[in-house]
């Protein structure tokens, strides 16, 4: 063979001294920057101020029990700071801290795209797996600081409000202040593995679409679509595939004694739908043309 017809040699790829792709977009920067977002601030905001809400909503109305024939955690929210805590979880698990999951996961990459700057860090150099992958795990740090936010202002607001005390059982018994403690943090934890269902859809959509509001607005629908699924009692045991038939298993932590088999199958659906979802996100993403 000649050299006229010898094939060119192959491109070597140097990379730059000092760079290591691990070591692109670290996750203490990105965590900052979200945390500095104005959305991050108002979610807080919006989170914190809801035991003030109920707090004033219980002096207007007064006595929440006594309503109906039905006993729940609301008919003991104000005997004290820890039932005040479980009755703000209770009444915002279903469709309020949603809302935070669906946002911090769905505005991870369509937001970078709608700014036109998700090539550029591609062009960072920054790995596209790394880039996810930073991105979904301060989206979900942020989630579960929400979690953890919401049920530490409500036990404040209502240890001032209501006195300090043990967590009373709506069917009957108590919990000290050390058990009940431990209960809502197994609680929170349920909370936030519920929810990934709505993460994993989030930041699917996320990498889908350059609108981060389609993706939040997306995840949300969904959320409720499962919700409305759940509700159709002619589905029979086929509900027990939906996530949000299992939303309220936490319910059976506040008992004196705790059942964990509800938890158990609600975990395990959750993490099963919530893996598929990460799993298609980071294929589809490395093989996305990126545009903006």
């Amino acid at each position: 063979m000649t050299a006229e017809t010898a094939p060119p040699p192959a491109p070597v790829t140097e990379l730059a001294d000092g760079y290591r792709p691990g070591r692109t977009l670290p996750f203490r920067v990105e965590l900052i920057r979200q945390v500095k977002r104005r959305r991050t601030l108002a979610m807080a905001a919006v989170l914190a101020l809801l035991p003030f809400i109920l707090v004033i909503a219980f002096a207007i109305g007064g006595d929440p029990g006594g309503r109906n024939g039905a006993v729940t955690l609301m008919d003991t929210a104000t005997a004290s700071g820890a039932n005040f805590a479980a009755t703000c979880l209770f009444v915002s698990a279903g469709f309020l801290l949603v809302i935070p999951v669906a946002l911090f996961c769905g505005d991870t990459i369509a937001s970078e795209a709608n700014w036109s700057s998700l090539r550029y860090l591609l062009a960072a150099p920054v790995p596209r797996a790394r880039l996810l992958w930073s991105k979904l795990t301060v989206a979900l740090a942020l989630s579960l600081a929400a979690m953890l936010l919401l049920p530490v202002v409500a036990l404040a607001v209502g240890t001032a409000a209501y006195g300090w005390g043990p967590l009373e059982i709506p069917t009957g018994g108590a919990l000290d202040a050390g058990t009940a403690a431990q209960r809502l943090l197994v609680v929170i934890a349920y909370v936030f593995v519920s929810q990934l269902v709505t993460a994993g859809l989030a930041f699917w959509l996320s990498t889908k679409t350059d609108n981060p509001l389609g993706a939040v607005g997306g995840a949300v629908f969904l959320t409720i679509v499962g919700n409305v699924l759940d509700a159709v009692t002619a589905l029979g045991d086929w509900r027990d595939f939906l996530p949000a038939h299992w939303q309220f298993a936490w319910a059976d932590m506040i008992q004196p004694q705790p059942e964990w088999s509800g938890m158990i199958q609600g975990a395990s659906v959750s993490v099963a739908y919530a893996l598929v979802l990460f799993a298609l996100a980071f294929r589809g993403f490395a093989r996305k043309d990126i545009v903006s």
